[in-house]
């Protein structure tokens, strides 16, 4: 069997009694980075062999991986934080599993996409979550006019993940497509020093000019609510 376990994004506490009952009891651990997992398995005295599986390696690894399960094997699968599979490495194993009725579980379990929109104070009934956004620049603009045109159609809360080194940029265009909008950025979630920050795009750039953005958002704005 295969078992998808979320991992905390940032406080140790939030992980599951099952997911660690799940850690301690499979043959071993599919993950992004050897690193970050063992910090994890090291906190909470776990030993099992570890595979890497990560967006470089997944066409290789994953057809490995699928004949442990064949024979029997019990693997767990996770992310460096969070839930794994969401912008995550995973997708093209899951889908083999399926295909060749290998059983398969998935735990709840943390992810920074529900915190921030429950505290983001935009309407959360209907929310669009977009993951990273496209890489090249005219990709992303294109991405924001096709939103602007369907939440003419359904109105929901848009939900981005974004690095900090492309932050300021992806703000930049969002103000050129859709205006000064009110943005939220949600950042060290679960950590000490956890943000939300709820401002116009124009004032966000203004911080971020002063002082850099560091450490990875979650970017939400309702077109709706700047109405």
């Amino acid at each position: 069997m295969l078992y998808i376990v979320p991992t905390p994004i940032g406080n140790l506490k939030d992980i599951t009694l099952r997911a660690l009952e799940v850690l301690k009891e499979v043959d071993a651990i599919i993950c992004e980075d050897t690193r970050r997992t063992s910090i994890l398995l090291a906190h909470f005295q776990i030993q099992k062999p570890l595979f890497v599986l990560n967006d470089f390696n997944e066409l290789k690894e994953f057809p490995k991986l699928l004949q442990r399960l064949v024979q029997g094997e019990n693997l767990a699968l996770v992310s460096d934080a969070g839930t794994p599979l969401v912008s995550d490495p995973g997708y093209k194993l899951i889908r083999s599993c399926l295909e060749g009725n290998i059983p398969l579980d998935s735990l709840p379990g943390p992810s920074s996409i529900l915190p921030a929109l429950t505290l983001c104070g935009l309407p959360p009934d209907k929310f669009l979550f977009l993951g990273y956004p496209p890489e090249k620049p005219g990709h992303r603009a294109d991405l924001f006019k096709r939103l602007k045109q369907e939440q003419q159609n359904i109105k929901s809360t848009s939900i981005f993940l974004v690095s900090p080194h492309k932050l300021i940029k992806t703000l930049q265009e969002i103000l050129t497509v859709l205006g000064d909008i009110n943005v939220v950025l949600a950042s060290e979630l679960t950590k000490i020093h956890q943000n939300i920050s709820a401002k116009l795009i124009s004032e966000h750039l203004k911080i971020f000019a002063k002082s850099p953005p560091r450490g990875e958002f979650v970017l939400l704005f309702n077109l709706s609510s700047n109405q």
